[in-house]
């Protein structure tokens, strides 16, 4: 069967063998456009399933905000971007470029609290007798109760266990480690310390600091075999310890004895976590 040729087709090779016998260099334009493609199925889904943890991701730092800016959620970030020179040059970045907003809108808010105090003072005119009187009346009281106000949670909370909390030394020792920020040597011990480490022979006993209720006796995670010991509102961990004597649900005297000393978990030598 002959094919059928279209009459643009027909023109087409007409104009080509003029111009071959001629010797002419025309390139006759095609007269069908490729048709333009969009993204394949896979890109698609692979943009569709980015958007879905970008949003998750947002959802999750909103809902879990106080733990993501905690010391200890930062400090395991910077010991992860430690590990590469890659991921610490970006680590270093995005930590400046955070830092850089929060002194922006830091210094925006000072600018703002400055501007409405300028507008106070200039707005709100008393005499200078009744200011002085007004002053005078306000001495006392006033300071202290601004001095209360300035107090956060955390320092409540200690006054309130050091008002109603007796303590005794679980064992006798060197502290080793205290509490916050430290440089350890070694990459997997946490830089910012939540406990105070006491250095002590193994085996060495360990008595309870408060009277209290085990609610927790295990072997498992960073603190090794360790207690969780409460009373009343207060819950201390007693952790690396070699040998556990009490199990969850007993209740605990001051002063009794319940573990040995001992180095297990997250620990680097023969120590007690407090």
């Amino acid at each position: 069967m002959e094919k059928t040729i279209t009459v643009e087709e027909k023109i087409r090779r007409a104009e080509e063998i003029y111009n071959r016998r001629n010797g002419n260099k025309y390139i006759y334009p095609e007269t069908k456009t490729k048709k333009q493609k969009g993204p394949s199925l896979a890109k698609r889904m692979t943009k569709q399933i980015i958007i879905c943890i970008l949003i998750y991701g947002i959802f999750y730092a909103v809902s879990n905000k106080e733990y993501l800016t905690s010391p200890k959620f930062l400090s395991q970030i910077e010991q992860k971007a430690e590990q590469n020179e890659i991921t610490k040059k970006a680590y270093n970045w995005t930590k400046q470029q955070i830092q850089s907003c929060i002194n922006q809108i830091n210094e925006k808010n000072r600018t703002n609290q400055k501007d409405k105090a300028n507008q106070g003072e200039t707005t709100e005119e008393q005499p200078k007798e009744d200011q002085q009187t007004s002053n005078d009346e306000n001495i006392g009281g006033a300071v202290e109760e601004t001095a209360e106000n300035e107090q956060t949670q955390e320092q409540k909370d200690v006054e309130k266990i050091k008002n109603t909390t007796t303590f005794i030394k679980p064992i006798e020792g060197t502290i080793s480690s205290t509490f916050g920020w430290r440089t350890p040597t070694t990459s997997t011990v946490p830089k910012y310390h939540t406990g105070v480490d006491i250095a002590a022979k193994t085996g060495t006993i360990i008595k309870s600091a408060t009277e209290g209720k085990v609610v927790l006796a295990s072997s498992e995670g960073d603190y090794g075999k360790h207690y969780k010991i409460q009373t009343d509102d207060l819950i201390i961990i007693y952790a690396h310890c070699s040998k556990l004597y009490l199990k969850e649900g007993e209740n605990v005297s001051q002063g009794q004895e319940i573990a040995e000393v001992g180095s297990t978990g997250n620990s680097t030598r023969a120590t007690f976590a407090f």
